[in-house]
């Protein structure tokens, strides 16, 4: 997809981020209870484009190709990379970036470099920590707790830093409830 091939920025969007196999297309089909609109695959680098999801008219959703290992091409990585900075840089009417991180793994260097990224072109980021029912829940609080202080640290993050699970549904309605102020121009 080339820049130019991107719809129209007419709707607030909410966009998608985290390296790959993070569950963005798991966490989008969660929010909108539709288990297939976002590809979700357990090959890394599955989605290779930017994805737009326009909701009831209303808000659109983007799921951004991740980052990290990635099962193709140098130059095919390079290609979706750059675009997807380019449009994080540069879309006026990006909302927000939930930037999310495996709840097993944490805050890995990548993921500082897209918080500084985020940071450096103001737009506005919070912290989702995924896959958080694979965790025991006193491993879950003590990430937390260290990924919120770190978080702190960037001007442009959302001093929340969301818990979900797409598998049981944990923080899922808190997340809606805050794309759905988005939508509403809030």
């Amino acid at each position: 997809m080339k820049e130019d091939a991107l719809p129209p920025p007419t709707h607030p969007e909410i966009a998608f981020a985290g390296r790959s196999n993070v569950g963005k297309s798991s966490l989008i089909n969660a929010l909108t209870g539709r288990k297939t609109l976002a590809r979700v695959s357990i090959t890394p680098g599955r989605t290779r484009q930017l994805n737009f999801f326009l909701l009831g008219e209303r808000l659109m959703l983007v799921d951004l190709p991740g980052y990290g290992y990635a099962k193709a091409s140098k130059s095919d990585i390079k290609a979706w990379t750059s675009l997807a900075g380019r449009y994080l840089k540069g879309r006026p009417n990006l909302r927000r970036v939930l930037l999310l991180v495996d709840a097993r793994h944490g805050l890995k260097e990548a993921d500082r470099e897209m918080l500084t990224m985020l940071d450096e072109a103001a737009v506005s980021s919070q912290i989702v920590l995924t896959k958080s029912d694979k965790c025991e829940p006193e491993d879950l609080a003590r990430l937390h707790r260290a990924v919120a202080q770190e978080g702190a640290r960037h001007g442009a993050a959302h001093p929340e830093v969301a818990i979900s699970s797409a598998l049981t549904g944990l923080g899922i309605a808190e997340l809606r409830a805050e794309l759905a102020a988005f939508s509403a121009g809030e």
